[in-house]
């Protein structure tokens, strides 16, 4: 089979760029021929035998907004001029409109926009109308490359239902759950004191970003303020947090370790005996996926897509991200009850090591190999 996977990144960092990573590298693992049009590519995916890259010229790259636009443009170009020699051109979001075969949707600014924790309605000035500007455009601009798309795949339910929500038709929408290191993630302990964290007492870990409300630390800190005794790690960028000030007022800034920003999540996610994360807003969260990979029970919501993976034994999923109560009585109950953080957190990794990044790759290969075998019709923009 003959791909072209159409993305800004392939690489092994965190995000979409790491999704077709996997992919590229689980379809050159089967001996398919891929090209990657994009702007970065993983040197161990590209030169002799491997996958071939081609660069989407893009002279601007400030703001982001323009450069989104300019490499669509380009990339466009580039699959047009090539698009013969591909059994199956693969997009990711809005990065081409021409007509191509699957779009792998990680985010939906058209219902981005509209949620109460959107930049532009927490913040003011100049950067809340840009983020403004910026969803709203991106919104537009992807509602034509989904519609260009044979099939778009969402890597949640909830997803799912934003994609139908901004007109795409059932049938041409399908769920693909994003996968996990599950080498890199396990189950294990680590010493705490290599971060400075306390020994002997119950530790939960928040990981996300935490200058806006978006992941919800205001109400996991609130929370933790109601569960005397359990100590909670955060781990995300400092610069421009009010969650240490906001600790302080709480009054439980002695109980909140604030990690900055780190490479070694998983070394930490064994340090640690529960994971919150009552996201308001997610699309298809790896790190709750890691954390469960990890052993950790989870305290999250439904808001967070991929949270459905949690239901059942694996912790707690709340309809509302900001029910506190139920927040701070599910940290009360695992940091009193070890039993259940084993039993909960072996049923977490249970349901993860169904989701490894090989399991996601093949997926996502077997939807192509199908929609390469039938007759491809041109798709009305």
């Amino acid at each position: 089979m003959n791909c072209c996977i159409v993305a800004h990144d392939v690489a092994r960092n965190e995000g979409q760029g790491r999704i077709n990573y996997e992919l590229v590298r689980h379809l050159l693992a089967c001996g398919d021929r891929v090209e990657i049009v994009g702007d970065k590519v993983a040197p161990d995916l590209v030169g002799d035998g491997a996958a071939r890259f081609i660069r989407v010229p893009v002279r601007c790259r400030k703001p982001n907004l323009l450069k989104v636009r300019a490499f669509a443009t380009g990339a466009n170009a580039c699959v047009r001029a090539r698009r013969a020699r591909f059994d199956v051109v693969i997009g990711n979001g809005y990065v081409l409109t021409e007509p191509h075969d699957v779009n792998l949707c990680q985010f939906v600014h058209g219902c981005w926009i509209q949620s109460p924790v959107h930049v532009s309605r927490v913040r003011t000035g100049p950067y809340a109308w840009y983020q403004y500007q910026y969803s709203y455009w991106n919104a537009r601009w992807e509602k034509k490359a989904y519609a260009a798309a044979r099939v778009t795949v969402a890597p949640s339910n909830k997803i799912r239902q934003e994609l139908l929500t901004i007109g795409l038709p059932p049938d041409r929408v399908q769920v693909i759950f994003n996968g996990v290191d599950l080498d890199e993630f396990r189950p294990g302990e680590a010493n705490r004191a290599d971060w400075q964290l306390p020994a002997g007492v119950p530790l939960g870990l928040f990981v996300g970003d935490i200058r806006t409300p978006r992941k919800n630390l205001d109400t996991t800190l609130k929370a933790l303020a109601q569960a005397p005794g359990v100590h909670l790690a955060v781990v995300g960028a400092l610069e421009r947090s009010p969650f240490p000030e906001m600790a302080t007022r709480l009054g439980i800034a002695d109980r909140v370790h604030f990690l900055g920003f780190r490479r070694d999540v998983a070394r930490v996610m064994r340090a640690c005996d529960f994971f919150a994360f009552p996201s308001r807003y997610e699309a298809g969260s790896l790190v709750l996926l890691e954390a469960m990979a990890s052993g950790l029970p989870v305290l999250t919501a439904t808001s967070a897509g991929g949270s459905e993976l949690a239901e059942g034994d694996c912790g707690l999923v709340m309809d509302d991200p900001d029910d506190l109560a139920s927040l701070a009585q599910g940290m009360r109950e695992l940091a009193a009850d070890e039993s259940l953080r084993k039993r909960q957190g072996a049923t977490a990794r249970r349901v993860a090591e169904q989701h490894a990044w090989r399991r996601m790759a093949e997926e996502y290969r077997e939807l192509a190999q199908g929609l390469a075998a039938r007759h491809a019709r041109p798709i009305a923009v």
